[in-house]
């Protein structure tokens, strides 16, 4: 590989200046960038540089290494299926190249398909729960509001990144009727919810999802209350992996860590905080995990660019991919 192309510090400049890109996007583009720079004269050398790549990439530590694996092992595949299509080397590289940049540029056009079938489930006078910050939610969402329908949003605050901040505000910019809610708060508003829409970090084997912590207790509320819970996920999110159990999840975030003060959406102080470090045992120790894993029998369907599928229906997609 190019010595001069630093692939993680080419990762956080893409995610920081392409905002509207996912993860498994930012990934590929990267990919598709650090083949174009190599030097490789054979295709040999070519796969070599992209395991490299590859491995330096699901290192990340600031970022989820679930949508980094499923960009990684979608990009790899696709190569590794091409490369027997070839036997001129500038041809392939040259191939996996366009195809690469033809994928991020489509890459856009999953939210808006997802978002024209999502919104059949957004009724008039419906009252939708989600969870953290979706762009394809968002999307979804912003697009029912055009097309007239009335409809309120309770929103979680997401802890511990405090991503649900972020959606209120999104969402009451766009004039969309959004409240925003304590996580504990949940099972207190699911019985004047009509249905609960969630994004995901990645889709697994199995149909279930990872996502940010909260959403597994979410939808076993929303069972629990016959609350129907629709994801909504870009096909490029799933990811070849069979979590068992919340232990089970590749994620490499301390789960100790500080408590950390959020402030409310206007920016002033928050009205709750713990009591100064004087006051506190010095054995106090805070649980932040950032994700967590939602097994497939408590979502009702997946909202995909492909289609809406059932659970199982995105194993039999991952075998059409993989196999």
């Amino acid at each position: 590989m190019n010595e001069k192309f630093a692939i993680l510090d080419r990762l956080l400049f893409v995610l920081k200046s392409e905002l509207e890109f996912a993860i498994p996007v930012a990934a590929i583009k990267v990919l598709t960038e650090a083949i174009d720079q190599d030097n490789a004269s054979t295709m040999s050398e070519l796969m070599a540089t992209l395991d490299e790549a590859i491995k330096k990439l699901k290192s990340a530590s600031f970022c989820s290494p679930v949508p980094i694996a499923a960009g990684c092992d979608l990009f790899q595949r696709f190569v590794t299926r091409s490369s027997p299509d070839f036997t001129d080397f500038s041809a392939f590289k040259s191939h996996i190249i366009t195809r690469g940049q033809q994928f991020v540029s489509k890459a856009g056009s999953c939210r808006s398909l997802i978002s024209n079938l999502a919104v059949q489930f957004i009724q008039d006078n419906k009252v939708v729960l989600i969870h953290s910050f979706s762009r394809v939610v968002m999307s979804a969402l912003q697009l029912a509001l055009t097309l007239n329908k009335q409809f309120r949003v309770y929103v979680t605050e997401s802890r511990p990144s405090s991503s649900g901040l972020q959606a209120v505000k999104t969402l009451q910019d766009s004039g969309v009727h959004a409240t925003l809610i304590m996580d504990g708060a949940v099972g207190y508003i699911m019985d004047q919810v009509d249905l609960v829409l969630v994004g995901a970090e990645g889709v697994v084997e199995n149909g279930g999802l990872i996502n940010q912590i909260g959403t597994y207790q979410i939808a076993m509320i929303a069972k629990a209350c016959n609350v129907p819970l629709y994801c909504l996920a870009e096909s490029f999110k799933f990811v070849r992996l069979f979590p068992l159990n919340q232990k089970d999840l590749p994620i490499n975030t301390p789960l100790i860590m500080p408590y950390i003060s959020i402030p409310d959406i206007k920016g002033s102080p928050p009205t709750h905080t713990l009591p100064d470090k004087e006051q506190l045992c010095s054995s106090l120790m805070v649980e932040n995990p950032s994700l967590d894993y939602t097994p497939p029998n408590y979502i009702t369907l997946l909202v995909t660019d492909l289609g809406v599928l059932t659970p199982s229906g995105v194993s039999d997609e991952l075998v059409k991919l993989y196999f």
